[in-house]
């Protein structure tokens, strides 16, 4: 009875998580359509005033929806499936950590791969558990100059393995892209 009682609450838990990276995923198309403001872009002109071709109010509310009410950067769900004899199987789902919210083109993170929105949830060694996930990830990146790098991102609502190689190049960094942690 209690392996049905969680099996229920570990399925209504993914039925919301489901709800809520499509909330994500929506926010950021929107976010990221031309001539808008992406997930981190300016919201004033080179003037430094309020740009009038996009809604600010509506901009700041999407951004805030991302970036960390809780329920949506920090939703962590363990399924847990029984079997009729009580044996007890868990399966962690991952945690993103970050989002990927600038490529520069040309850079090695667009060349491998690498969108903007991606949801990165494992980059080498790195995963949500690591402390001073900024400087974790640079160390990573930094660590395997040259090689291959394993790294997990969830794009649009699933898990899709990828493998960059942080490299120099005529830009800014090893990788050419912006990290925001969640």
């Amino acid at each position: 009875m209690v392996g049905t009682n969680l099996k229920g609450e570990t399925l209504s838990m993914i039925s919301k998580r489901s709800v809520v990276e499509a909330e994500m995923n929506s926010i950021i198309d929107r976010l990221c359509q031309p001539g808008g403001p992406g997930i981190s872009g300016n919201l004033v002109d080179s003037e430094g005033f309020p740009r009038s071709d996009i809604d600010i109010p509506a901009v700041r509310a999407d951004r805030q929806r991302l970036s960390g009410d809780g329920e949506v950067s920090n939703m962590v769900v363990e399924e847990r499936a029984y079997t009729d004899n009580a044996m007890e199987v868990d399966t962690l789902v991952k945690i993103p950590f970050a989002i990927v919210d600038e490529i520069a083109d040309a850079s090695p993170a667009a060349d491998d791969g690498l969108q903007l929105g991606d949801h990165i949830v494992k980059f080498g060694k790195v995963e949500a558990s690591v402390q001073n996930l900024l400087q974790s990830l640079a160390s990573e990146a930094q660590s395997n100059q040259g090689r291959r790098l394993d790294i997990v991102v969830m794009r649009q609502g699933a898990l899709v393995n990828l493998t960059v190689t942080p490299r120099s190049w005529h830009g800014r960094g090893l990788l050419g892209c912006h990290f925001r942690i969640l």
